[in-house]
């Protein structure tokens, strides 16, 4: 397919809108509200800041969606991470930006009618000022509950919107389900900008947080849980219905690719160039400084090739790994355990282990075990070691998840059928050389400690093990399922522990615990209820009482 490139970056308005038409209209200064909205070229310079709320890999030095959180079960963070804030913030950008976005989504949508261009583009713009107010208020409750509502463009005498009161949260994503109802008025083009998938993978994602927090949370809101997981199956069923779209050969190249450019798995994604923008990823996980590594918990996780769990499997169950010599030392080698697994943990961690006193590579992990699937050996060592000197594209919006959206929505449902399972799951477990799942799974995973149905399970592991260290879904899923107990190391240990390295018997450099690596660093994560929810800053309170009283427990 024809997929033309865009470079998510907060341009200038000069390389928006272009050197004639800044000639034909005077200058820069001379721009007001009035004067700016003559075109659609114009409209599109506005919009594209937008794009800066989907981080990928990052940008330049700082740390983007993709390794670096490690607020969950699936990874070892390089120092001991813990449930944040501990306390609260006076002030806090997160909120801050998030609040920025909403203004100019509501900017866009003030001013959208007034521009002279086709019906059909003055649909397309409103419906990317409404995904995008969507979009961020889906951010905002999820992370801080009860918000206020602002749907228009705010001035100093809007007092009452400015210092109104927070309102229910589910009257919030009651409003954020009908803006995403505007996705069919987008573009329906195969470009890498907002087009009409792009607002359906958005739809599909929001929709699907919702409705199964609404069915797990405490106090469950069934109708309203069936009416999100609906909209989030229809939405990733328009983008399945696409046949431009299909995976990828490989898994991992969807994630250390120099160019995404053509393939047809993403949906929307973030490019880098050499000279324009780069990233650290590769950096982070191929130099010296100590990497954050997979968790024991998560290599667990995977399923053996036998389509079984660890705990029900009959193939070799031992994660020891093997000492084998390297000149005049030793490598820690797991490529036994690796081999009868999902082939998707070994496009994920290498081979060989590296830890303290065992420095593979000059390279040390906090749990022995090395992420590998965002690195591409293809690049010269200068570029993959050295910051802010990556250029490989990082995926934002694509098919795989969709799939799992797809099959989560209609297996909590309740209408899953074994077609639903063989379009979406099955051909992920066939790129990842496993059996396929069936509607009946044959067998209970002594490891399933959420209280949901075997096929449930399945999903759920699933989207674990395909999405390991990516955007902070797991973290984000486990707040849906009102799991996030899960994440307490005194009563789920094997969450800060790593590699057996049982056979490196006289190195006394690394911490252990037992036989494993111990990734505590002394430390232990106590889970509380009231880190459901981020506390609002003290110093919004502050300027808005309204805002009072904060998040339960804060």
């Amino acid at each position: 397919m024809k997929n033309f490139k865009i470079i998510i970056l907060a341009l200038s308005f000069v390389s928006l809108i272009g050197c004639n038409e800044i000639l034909d209209k005077g200058p820069l200064d001379a721009f007001t509200n009035d004067n700016f909205w003559t075109s659609e070229r114009n409209v599109r310079g506005y919009a594209f800041p937008f794009y800066n709320e989907f981080l990928g890999y990052g940008n330049g030095g700082a740390l983007g969606d993709f390794y670096f959180p490690t607020l969950s079960d699936d990874q070892i963070g390089r120092d001991f991470t813990n449930f944040t804030p501990i306390q609260i913030p006076a002030s806090d950008n997160y909120w801050r930006d998030r609040w920025i976005v909403i203004r100019r989504a509501n900017v866009l949508l003030a001013n959208v009618h007034s521009v002279p261009m086709t019906d059909a583009a003055i649909a397309h713009w409103e419906a990317v000022g409404k995904l995008m107010r969507a979009w961020t208020y889906y951010k905002l409750v999820r992370t801080y509950g009860d918000v206020p509502w602002v749907e228009t463009v705010l001035d100093i005498t809007d007092e009452g919107i400015l210092y109104g009161r927070r309102e229910n949260r589910d009257s919030i994503m009651d409003n954020v389900l009908a803006d995403l109802q505007s996705v069919d008025q987008l573009y329906d083009n195969q470009l890498n900008e907002f087009n009409r998938a792009i607002g359906n993978a958005m739809k599909s994602e929001i929709c699907l947080y919702e409705g199964t927090f609404r069915k797990y949370r405490p106090n469950p809101d069934a109708a309203g849980a069936e009416r999100f997981l609906s909209a989030s199956k229809a939405a990733s069923e328009f983008i399945m219905g696409k046949s431009y779209y299909a995976l990828s050969p490989t898994y991992r190249e969807v994630y250390n690719s120099v160019s995404l450019v053509g393939n047809p798995e993403m949906i929307l994604f973030k490019e880098y160039l050499p000279g324009v923008l780069l990233h650290s990823t590769i950096a982070y996980i191929a130099s010296s400084t100590q990497i954050s590594g997979l968790s024991k918990n998560a290599v667990e996780a995977y399923l053996f090739n036998d389509g079984k769990p660890l705990g029900l499997t009959s193939l070799n169950k031992s994660d020891e790994a093997v000492a084998v010599p390297s000149g005049a030392s030793k490598i820690m080698n797991i490529k036994q355990m690796l081999d009868v697994r999902d082939g998707r943990l070994s496009q994920t961690i290498d081979t060989v282990l590296c830890y303290v006193g065992q420095d593979y590579l000059v390279t040390t992990s906090s749990s022995g075990y090395r992420v590998i699937k965002f690195d591409n050996l293809s690049l010269p060592a200068t570029e993959r070691t050295n910051t802010a000197n990556n250029h490989t594209d990082a995926p934002l919006f694509w098919l795989a998840v969709v799939y799992l959206n797809y099959a989560e929505a209609s297996a909590e449902l309740g209408n899953i059928t074994q077609d639903d399972l063989d379009k979406t799951i099955n051909r992920l477990r066939t790129r990842a050389g496993l059996p396929n799942l069936s509607l009946n799974v044959g067998f209970h995973d002594p490891a399933n400690n959420m209280n949901v149905s075997d096929l449930i399970w399945e999903i759920r592991r699933e989207r674990r093990c395909e999405l390991m260290t990516d955007n902070n879904f797991r973290f984000w899923d486990l707040i849906r399922w009102h799991q996030l107990d899960k994440l307490d190391s005194s009563v789920n240990p094997d969450i800060l522990l790593g590699a057996n390295i049982k056979e490196d018997i006289t190195n006394t450099q690394v911490v252990r615990a037992g036989d494993y690596i111990d990734g505590s660093k002394g430390f232990q994560r106590i889970f509380d209820s009231k880190y459901y929810l981020t506390p609002i800053p003290s110093g919004q309170i502050t300027l808005n009482p309204q805002l009072a009283p904060n998040n339960p427990g804060w």
